[in-house]
């Protein structure tokens, strides 16, 4: 029986969610054909394992055993210890946000050669950055709602000049941080006195902040992505519903917001919503399940973001029941292993080998600094 390690936690906002999702993914996937183990990276940093059974197991109350462990080649070790806890066949990331989200974590299991059944790092870096994310759809023609980026130097530097942007740019604006996740910082701003502290909340919690234009009546459309036997699969749209200005951390996980699904589009607008998912999938090389997030409005629809880890790893926009929730996260892991690239070779140049940079008169050229 493979072995799938479901990575989850994290040093990020989002841990909380993280391990929602992570222990969704593990229960479903207990009792079928891959053996799957739970890999909780907590707030303080490093990996533990344990036979975690649900999201209280996580609260203050948890009393569930845990042994820390690394990753070392395709297993999972105590440290200092040479008998593996497990050996791993194939990962899925449940990580939101931080370094389990950026690519950082999918660096990591491709280092150790672990086949990942969730995106890679070049692209996971690419669309943590919302403001990169809205580069990347632009240089695809796909439309993003206007807006601008601020750095927290600059927002340290000159605060006026920060706030004369935006006020140039028109209010109200939605200010956002820049690679943070679940509506977490975000707020909309009516005047100059709302645009400061918004921005001031984001770069407490950021590096950086993204400046967008509010569009009073929009509606939050989503759009998931993925690979199945090399063929890219886009879900139907969703709407989410939110209880006020803005889609909020509360409206997505504490008041279980309202949805519709199908979303109510026209055709145009679906096409473009549907379109765009794909574009930016295949132009990526995508693998795994990605969600897309638009705003369809008055003025056409705008690309927002795109989620490397989406929450529940998007499986409701794939599946009517828990059954078909656990086929989906069962293909991820099949398309997985079956997809796993072949090791090419590696040149040797022999250049060490010639004397070039070992004779004085060469290392008199170089400055003698090899």
């Amino acid at each position: 029986m493979p072995t799938l390690a479901v990575f989850f936690g994290g040093v990020s906002n989002e841990c909380e969610i993280s391990v929602i999702t992570g222990m969704y993914a593990v229960n479903l996937l207990r009792g079928s054909r891959y053996r799957a183990i739970p890999v909780y990276l907590p707030p303080e940093g490093g990996m533990v394992t344990g036979d975690f059974r649900s999201v209280a197991d996580f609260s203050a109350a948890g009393g569930v055993r845990t042994v820390r462990v690394v990753l070392q080649g395709r297993a999972l070790v105590r440290p200092g210890r040479r008998r593996p806890v497990a050996e791993i066949d194939a990962a899925l990331n449940c990580c939101h946000g931080g370094m389990g989200e950026d690519g950082t974590l999918a660096a990591l299991l491709a280092w150790n050669g672990i086949p990942s059944a969730s995106p890679a790092a070049a692209a996971s870096g690419v669309f943590m950055d919302k403001a990169l994310g809205k580069i990347a759809a632009q240089g695809l023609g796909i439309a993003t709602a206007p807006s601008f980026f601020l750095t927290e130097e600059a927002w340290r530097r000159d605060r006026a000049e920060a706030l004369a942007r935006a006020e140039a740019f028109g209010y109200p604006v939605v200010v956002k941080p820049v690679t943070l996740g679940s509506s977490i910082g975000v707020g909309v701003a009516r005047n100059a006195d709302e645009a400061e502290r918004a921005l001031a909340l984001a770069f407490t919690l950021d590096g950086g902040a993204l400046v967008e234009r509010y569009f009073a009546r929009k509606r939050d459309i989503n759009c998931a992505a993925v690979r199945r036997d090399g063929e890219v699969i886009v879900s139907p749209c969703e709407e989410v519903l939110s209880g006020g200005a803005l889609l909020s951390f509360s409206d997505k996980y504490e008041k279980d917001a309202a949805r519709v699904f199908p979303a109510r589009l026209t055709e145009e607008e679906r096409t473009a919503v549907q379109g765009a998912t794909r574009r930016l999938y295949e132009a990526f090389r995508m693998n795994g399940v990605v969600r897309a997030d638009f705003l369809a409005t008055e003025e056409g629809v705008f690309f927002s973001e795109l989620n490397m880890v989406p929450g529940s790893l998007a499986a409701y926009l794939f599946s009517d029941s828990l059954a078909q929730a656990r086929r989906f996260l069962l293909a991820l892991a099949d398309e997985a292993l079956a997809s796993s690239p072949r090791a090419k070779p590696t040149v040797h140049t022999g250049i060490l080998e010639k004397g070039i940079f070992s004779r004085g008169k060469g290392c008199k050229r170089r400055g003698n600094f090899v």
